[in-house]
């Protein structure tokens, strides 16, 4: 046994065994009177005394053996505390000038290929588990650094963030990705040959397999490479500079490069809208080519685009850094960047620039210039939300593009851009664990996070609410739908409604709200006969919310809220807006759309029903939901705005479209062509004073819901769901609804 002594365990046990019974029998008396004459008697002192001594002996070796054998890691698996990460305390190694060095890289390395992903096994909660090699020191044999800089502090932030994650292990047996302590994020610090010698010497290398390495500024002059330099086999790189010539799809993860500023300024975020420029440019070291092109949008547009350089009146330093100049004015950056609609990033000696992430976080909407680039973490993000990407050469059109733009979608995308820094890019811990949960999503894609989860903002939601929609699915009690028909004395088009919904195929009940306290429903001969349950429910006092409170007698999942004078939908519309509530049940699915737009002159929301291209609510005259939105709004409102909507006998449906938006963080779907529900009774002047009326309050309805809610949880659409041979020449008799009504 290498480093043990040699000495047979077994012969001693067996020597103390033969010694410990012969010493018995001496003492029994079992040897013969001849006996004495020829074994020595020994004192019984002595006797204890060697038995003793032996004793210890045999376990010592015994715990030698044990601690040889025993399963344990050579490598360290010391906590990373801050202390640990101390690069006066790491110790010291030289590197021989012999060392390997790792092949390049390999271009074609994919998941399936360069990763084995048999390490990450199963558990329970489908996380990866990362590994961080202890800090050490690596010098030539000349005695100097490998590394100009050591440990960043940005690198050190990332490791701090790892290691307090649940991704993190301190056990390598179970890791499924390793992380080198080495800090590669900024090449220029770095020496190459000796940095990609040290990473062969790591324990785990093994050809860098399962092993990611963080570079934010790769490349160096003159060619300034998208991708890091240091040769590595087959690591996985966090790059933040990669081209579509260098980026592995589906293998790297294209990063952002961290910007020092986010640490040290902190910019409110400022409400979308408006501003006061409308095109802003605040990198300095531009291509003299594009700085031309940008002065000449400058000189054609005005005060519409301000083009900002560095001062070149101030002393160099990290105050001069945080100032921009036109024309001897003299501006704070990067607050400068919340003046403006748009902000221009383009490409400099690198592709990837760390003025995209001031821009997101001054919430200006980045108008990328950089041809080939691979837009952070693009493998989950849709930066058709949050950014305008143009081609380099079409610079000159730039002013026109953006102008093209629709107002309502600019401050969509000045809201989704100050939410991906947030989410994304504001510290070094939210740009690691990003990276980590990419990587996670690729292992564990059944367990991977949704578009909306990655894109959506995430809503206000209360706590203590778990919304069964999101819970595997049961058998519904019930199949189709209940109708619920809010009514208080229009007797006649009651009955109509009544008729013509118990046409539909799906419908499984129907339960009328009598919300008359002072007049009785009608008797029971006088209803009509469907073929369907029939149930009539009387309220205690005539509030609109009666019509959304969860009622025993609704038993489908599905439920039809309808107003009493809604006579003109076809059965055909009825039940195609039912087939697609199906398809949706976490949605509000209604026929005529209704929009929310911010006013900029009021400064505040307001109620449109124009026809638009654009829907962010439906009218409950007519809609389908899950009876679990019944629940939410009877009993979890926020605020008072049901007592509100009660008070005021209005925007009832505008209340059920936020509540829902708000849970679900999803826009209602629209259903037929449809555009209103007209009026019978109304008369041309009457109609046209109620509308304006009718329009004021429903505005005060938005402004109100949305201050309780604190936010304006109500989503965007430009789309509506039709039969699929609607607008087709095609026989009717063979069409699924042919009949699904007119605007």
């Amino acid at each position: 046994m290498p480093g043990s002594p040699a000495v047979d365990v077994c012969s001693i046990e067996r020597l103390v065994a033969g010694w410990t019974e012969q010493s018995a029998m001496y003492a029994s008396g079992k040897y013969s009177s001849r006996g004495p004459a020829l074994i020595p008697r020994m004192k019984t002192k002595h006797r204890i005394y060697y038995i003793t001594l032996f004793s210890v002996v045999l376990l010592g070796l015994i715990a030698t053996g044990m601690f040889q054998f025993w399963p344990h890691s050579i490598e360290s698996t010391a906590d990373w505390t801050l202390d640990k990460r101390s690069v006066h305390d790491a110790p010291l190694v030289h590197l021989p000038v012999s060392s390997p060095i790792p092949e390049r890289g390999d271009l074609s390395c994919r998941m399936h290929t360069c990763f084995d992903v048999y390490r990450c096994g199963y558990n329970p909660k489908n996380r990866i588990k990362v590994y961080i090699y202890p800090l050490q020191r690596f010098v030539d044999e000349l005695g100097v650094p490998i590394s100009s800089t050591g440990l960043s502090r940005e690198y050190n932030d990332l490791l701090s963030a790892i290691s307090d994650s649940d991704f993190y292990t301190d056990d390598v047996t179970r890791a499924c990705l390793f992380i080198p302590s080495i800090d590669v994020l900024n090449q220029n610090s770095l020496r190459i040959r000796e940095t990609a010698q040290v990473l062969s010497m790591l324990p785990r290398w093994d050809k860098g397999m399962n092993h990611l390495l963080f570079n934010m500024l790769p490349g160096g002059p003159p060619d300034y490479n998208t991708a890091l330099d240091v040769p590595r086999d087959r690591a996985l790189l966090a790059g933040g500079g990669f081209s579509t010539w260098t980026y592995r799809q589906g293998y790297d993860v294209s990063i952002p490069v961290y910007s020092p500023l986010s640490a040290d300024v902190e910019l409110p975020e400022r409400q979308p809208g408006p501003r006061r420029y409308f095109i802003l440019s605040s990198q300095t070291a531009i291509h003299r080519e594009y700085r031309a092109e940008l002065e000449r949008l400058k000189e054609e547009n005005g005060e519409a685009l301000l083009l900002l350089d560095k001062c070149s009146n101030l002393s160099q330093g990290a105050a001069s850094a945080r100032k921009r100049c036109y024309k001897g004015q003299v501006f704070d950056y990067p607050q400068v960047l919340q003046d403006s609609s748009f902000c221009v990033v383009l490409r400099g000696a690198r592709l990837g620039q760390a003025a995209l992430s001031d821009v997101l976080q001054a919430g200006c909407v980045p108008v990328i210039l950089a041809d080939s680039y691979i837009l952070p973490f693009s493998e989950v993000l849709d930066w058709k939300r949050a950014s305008v990407v143009i081609p380099e050469e079409k610079l000159s059109e730039m002013y026109t593009i953006l102008k093209s733009i629709p107002h309502r979608q600019v401050e969509e995308m000045q809201r989704q851009a100050r939410w991906f820094w947030e989410a994304y890019f504001s510290s070094m811990k939210a740009i690691g664990l990003t990276t980590l949960q990419v990587i996670n999503d690729r292992i564990y894609p059944y367990a991977a996070r949704t578009y909306e989860q990655w894109n959506n903002p995430p809503v206000v939601k209360w706590s203590s609410v778990n919304s069964p929609l999101f819970l595997p699915l049961i058998p519904p009690r019930a199949p189709g739908f209940t109708a619920v028909v809010l009514t208080y004395d229009r007797v006649e088009s009651l009955f109509r409604v009544i008729t013509e919904i118990s046409k539909v195929p799906s419908l499984a009940k129907l339960l009328v709200v009598w919300n008359n306290q002072n007049k009785s429903p009608p008797e029971e001969s006088l209803w009509p006969k469907i073929g369907v349950p029939l149930k009539v429910v009387r309220t205690k006092e005539n509030k609109l919310s009666n019509r959304f409170f969860p009622y025993d007698e609704i038993e489908t999942e599905a439920v039809l809220a309808i107003d009493d004078d809604i006579i003109m939908l076809t059965s055909d519309e009825l039940q195609f807006g039912y087939e697609v509530w199906r398809e949706f049940p976490d949605r509000l699915v209604g026929y005529p759309g209704r929009l929310h737009l911010w006013d900029h002159e009021m400064g505040k929301w307001k109620y449109e029903s124009e026809w638009t291209n654009e829907v962010s609510m439906v009218l409950t005259g007519a809609a389908f939901y899950h009876k679990y939105f019944n629940y939410l709004y009877t009993y979890k409102m926020p605020g008072d705005i049901k007592n509100w909507v009660d008070a005021h006998m209005n925007c009832e449906d505008i209340a059920m479209n936020f509540l829902v938006a708000n849970i679900t963080g999803k826009a209602p779907i629209k259903v037929t062509p449809r555009k209103k529900f007209k009026c019978p009774e109304c008369t041309a002047i009457d109609g046209l004073s109620l509308d304006q009326t009718h329009m004021v309050e429903r505005s005060e309805c938005i402004n109100k819901f949305a201050s309780v809610f604190g936010t304006m949880p109500l989503k965007v659409v430009e789309h509506r769901a039709d039969p699929v041979l609607y607008k087709d020449d095609f026989p009717e008799k063979l069409k699924s609804f042919p009949n699904i009504g007119s605007l």
